[in-house]
């Protein structure tokens, strides 16, 4: 059932225990999104816990509460009054789906969000998750504070490509000016997401290595399997470093987290590639998007390769 941010807020403020999540294989909107509705919440005195189903990358240590973000582990029960899922649907939260049976606030702003929480706030026309959030805190009556500030700035910066982006609208900016106003320091956030650990930067090199073009230099992509993931730390950025060949218009990164489970991700400079992750349960937005596929390496390159044509095909 969709609600409203008012209402939204009312369920908030009528729940004690409350438990957020976000996305598997999570990016500075889905971290800085839950960190900063936690903060909020505990203002107001509930007991909050983050939990996020997959590892959270160093460079978002910068972030007030990061530290305290868990990762779940089976069989384990997490209590609550309240699941709140952010920036995503039901279906791309991993084990806290099942470790955690209260009932389910979803918050999101992709349109793509498959309406299966018990409630649903839902504005496909946010630049980021982070973008709601910040209204929900003056629907909550909460004073913000830098803790708030910090992490839903990062997501406002992230998801709108640092505000170079479509997405990024007149109130996108006022939300980032009034994230200012609270303490938001950008470059303290820029400076840990542009710095990497040399093993990283190195996995980066390694992943670069392995970028195929395909469909005449249409499609960029880069497959990293099980053993090369092992071997290295995951490379973050590397789509960036796809996207931005010249001539590509679907850049995809897939890494084989797990055996047998590959995270992947999509960038598109303007066909929609939801049409690409919905086909294996994923989502997102029209020119950033992502998915799981539960198959090695190579057989879910196959099947992204084949899915990525079919849509190629479909738009010529």
């Amino acid at each position: 059932m969709q609600i409203s941010l008012k209402e939204t807020a009312a369920e908030l403020k009528a729940k004690q225990r409350i438990v957020i999540t976000a996305h598997v294989n999570p990016d500075g909107d889905a971290i800085g999104s839950s960190l900063g509705l936690a903060h909020a919440l505990r203002a107001l005195g509930k007991d909050v816990q983050v939990f996020i189903d997959d590892d959270i990358p160093a460079a978002f240590s910068v972030l007030p509460g990061y530290e305290l973000i868990g990762k779940p582990v089976d069989g384990q029960n997490i209590p609550a009054d309240l699941l709140v899922a952010v920036d995503v649907s039901l279906d791309r939260i991993g084990r806290v789906a099942e470790l955690c049976t209260a009932p389910v606030l979803n918050i999101d702003h992709h349109v793509t969000n498959d309406g299966q929480a018990d409630k649903l706030y839902l504005d496909g026309k946010a630049a980021a998750a982070a973008e709601i959030i910040y209204q929900l805190i003056g629907e909550l009556g909460v004073n913000g504070n830098r803790d708030m500030a910090m992490c839903l700035y990062m997501g406002l910066a992230t998801d709108t490509g640092w505000f170079r982006f479509s997405n990024a609208t007149p109130k996108t900016m006022l939300a980032a000016a009034d994230l200012l106003a609270w303490g938001a320091e950008p470059n303290l956030i820029s400076e840990a997401l542009e710095q990497r650990p040399f093993a990283e930067v190195q996995s980066l090199a390694v992943g670069m290595q392995k970028i195929e073009l395909l469909a005449g230099g249409r499609v960029a992509g880069a497959c990293l399997d099980y053993a090369t993931m092992q071997e290295y730390d995951a490379p973050e950025g590397l789509i960036g470093m796809v996207r931005v060949i010249e001539g590509v218009d679907i850049a995809f990164t897939l890494k084989e987290k797990e055996p047998n489970l590959c995270r992947v991700s999509l960038r598109s400079k303007g066909l929609d590639v939801t049409k690409i992750a919905l086909q294996f349960g994923g989502g997102g937005h029209v020119r950033a998007a992502g998915c799981t596929i539960e198959k090695n390496c190579a057989e879910a390159r196959t099947d992204l390769i084949n899915a990525i044509m079919q849509v190629l095909e479909a738009e010529s």
